[in-house]
C-alpha cells in the first residue's frame, strides 16, 4: 500500500509528498521513497519516526496495524496533524481510545477507503431496512497473510445492517457455524471469513428470504481501489474542521 500511495501521489498534482514512514529496523529505512515505489528518486527519504514526519499543515495516509495506527493517532494530535486511517484490527480499548482522541484534529478512520465498498456498505443498510425479514450473512475472502478475521470491512457492513434494523451487532453476530446450530435466529448477521492465496478482498452480502436471494458483491481488483479513496480522503480533510470522520463523510453518502 505504501508502494501504490507514494506512486499515485506523485502523479498528480493535487498532491505532493513530504514524508514517508516505515517501522524500525526495515532495509528501506534511508531509502529514497520513489526508488523504492518503482517511479525514481522524488527526494524523500524513507524515516523510521513518525513524530519528525506528522506537521502541522500534512495529512498522513496510514495503513499499518492497529497498535502502529493509534500510536499514530497520538502523536498526530500532539502535533496537530491530520491523518487517514485505513487499518483494521482494532481492540475494543484500542477502538474507544481513537474515538475519543480523534476529534481533536482532522482524522478519517475507515475499514475500507475503497468507494465502491462504501457504496456497498451504503446499499446494505437502505436493503436491511427495506427487508428487514430477511437473513443476513457476509462471506469475505482475503489473501492467507491477513491477521484479522473477520475483515474491518465486513465487520463495517455488520454495523450497517445492524443499525438499519435497530439491534446491536456484538450480542448478533456469528462467526462461522460447525455440528448441530438449531434453527437460524432471526435477528443473527453472520460473518464468514475466507483465507486463501493472494485474494486483495472479496465481499458478499447476501439477503435471504423466502423464494428469493438477493446478493451484493464487491471485488478489489487491486489495492489501487483502496489508495485511491485515501488520496481523496486525504484531499477532503483539508478543507474539514477537527473531527472524526469516515469514508461515507467524505464521499457524502
Amino acid at each position: 500500500m505504501g508502494r501504490m500511495l507514494i506512486a499515485l501521489a506523485a502523479r498528480d498534482s493535487g498532491h505532493k509528498i513530504v514524508g514517508a514512514v516505515e517501522a524500525r529496523g526495515m532495509d528501506t529505512v534511508g531509502s529514497d521513497a520513489g526508488a523504492t515505489a518503482g517511479i525514481g528518486s522524488i527526494g524523500v527519504r524513507i524515516s523510521d519516526d513518525y513524530g519528525a514526519v506528522a506537521r502541522r499543515g500534512t495529512v498522513t495516509l496510514d495503513f499499518t496495524n492497529a497498535a502502529a495506527s493509534l500510536e499514530h493517532l497520538e502523536a498526530a494530535v500532539k502535533n496537530d496533524s491530520a491523518i487517514v486511517i485505513g487499518s483494521t484490527g482494532f481492540s475494543a480499548d484500542q477502538e474507544r481510545r481513537a474515538r475519543e482522541i480523534a476529534p481533536r484534529i482532522r482524522t478519517v478512520i475507515a475499514p475500507n477507503m475503497s468507494v465502491g465498498i462504501n457504496v456497498l456498505m451504503k446499499l446494505a443498510e437502505q436493503v436491511a431496512a427495506i427487508l428487514p425479514d430477511f437473513d443476513a450473512e457476509i462471506v469475505e475472502i482475503h489473501h492467507r497473510t491477513k491477521v484479522d478475521a473477520p475483515s474491518g470491512t465486513a465487520l463495517g457492513l455488520g454495523r450497517a445492517i445492524a443499525a438499519a434494523r435497530g439491534i446491536d451487532l456484538v450480542s448478533n453476530a456469528v462467526h462461522g457455524r460447525e455440528g448441530i446450530t438449531g434453527v437460524r435466529p432471526a435477528n443473527s448477521i453472520a460473518m464468514m471469513a475466507l483465507r486463501a492465496g493472494d485474494a486483495v478482498g472479496d465481499h458478499t452480502v447476501i439477503f435471504g428470504g423466502p423464494g428469493e436471494r438477493l446478493e451484493l458483491i464487491h471485488r478489489a481488483q487491486s489495492r489501487e481501489g483502496l489508495a485511491r479513496g485515501a488520496l481523496r480522503a486525504a484531499a477532503w480533510l483539508e478543507n474539514q474542521p477537527p473531527g472524526l470522520y469516515t469514508m461515507r463523510d467524505v464521499l457524502n453518502l
